[in-house]
């Protein structure tokens, strides 16, 4: 058996929180995902501005020690809250690296869905955030009017209550190309092979996008059943 996929997971929070299980679950065996959680957000996710820096310089250092071939930098919040991060990390970087955010672009991209419901666990300002971002990189997303209080609220939402919280902003939005699900503690996975079936419309969740595309940019490929149109057919990424 050739030797497995060696993976950095870099997250602002901590890499033992309960919803990075259902990802895990989903990890190819050829591939070596390690998790490293910066335990960075104090309170408030508007805490992770000015932390650039440091997400750029501790995702370097662990590349090159721990001989990750390729990291993932997760959280929109992270992102939009640091200007440039994205452009930082690759010129910092000797290996590929990409963020939720552009991953997630990327997916929709590939999927030929530029017009987007956009749904997360956030606060209006950080889903405007969130869609400028988007925007910028032609993505066209709306967002229901109703959020969350606090991000960490969305960890207590069951499957079902999820598909019908997405039911409801599609039949608001039905002109939507794709669903677009950023931030994962508002975990779709359980359900979202059926809202793909049922409501016609494929979805991109930040996680699963995180894996097809990093795993794309080291060269392996594969298809994963149970986690919607993007794992199992597993298109590749445009130019």
């Amino acid at each position: 058996m050739a030797d497995p996929v060696k993976i950095g997971f870099v997250t602002p929070i901590s890499s033992s929180s309960p919803h990075f299980e259902p990802f895990k679950a989903f990890i190819p065996e050829e591939v070596e995902m390690e998790f490293e959680g910066l335990g960075i957000v104090r309170g408030s996710l508007e805490s992770l501005a000015g932390t650039g820096d440091m997400v750029v310089e501790t995702s370097a250092r662990l590349a090159r020690e721990r001989g990750w071939q390729g990291v993932i930098v997760s959280g929109a919040p992270v992102e939009v809250l640091n200007e440039g991060l994205l452009a930082r990390l690759k010129d910092a970087l000797d290996v590929p690296v990409t963020t939720a955010l552009e991953s997630c672009v990327e997916a929709l991209k590939a999927l030929s869905t530029p017009r987007v419901l956009l749904l997360t666990p956030f606060v209006e300002l950080m889903n405007k955030r969130i869609r400028d971002y988007l925007a910028d990189c032609g993505i066209d997303a709306i967002s229901p009017a109703d959020t969350f209080d606090d991000y960490r609220d969305a960890m207590t939402v069951a499957p079902e209550d999820v598909y019908a919280l997405t039911e409801k902003a599609l039949g608001a939005n039905p002109d939507v190309e794709a669903i677009y699900f950023q931030g994962a503690v508002l975990d779709p996975l359980p359900v979202l092979d059926r809202i793909e079936r049922d409501l016609s419309r494929p979805v991109v969740a930040s996680n699963p996008a995180m894996l097809w595309f990093m795993l794309s940019s080291v060269g392996f490929s594969c298809s994963i059943s149970g986690y919607g149109k993007l794992l199992q057919e597993w298109p590749g990424i445009k130019g």
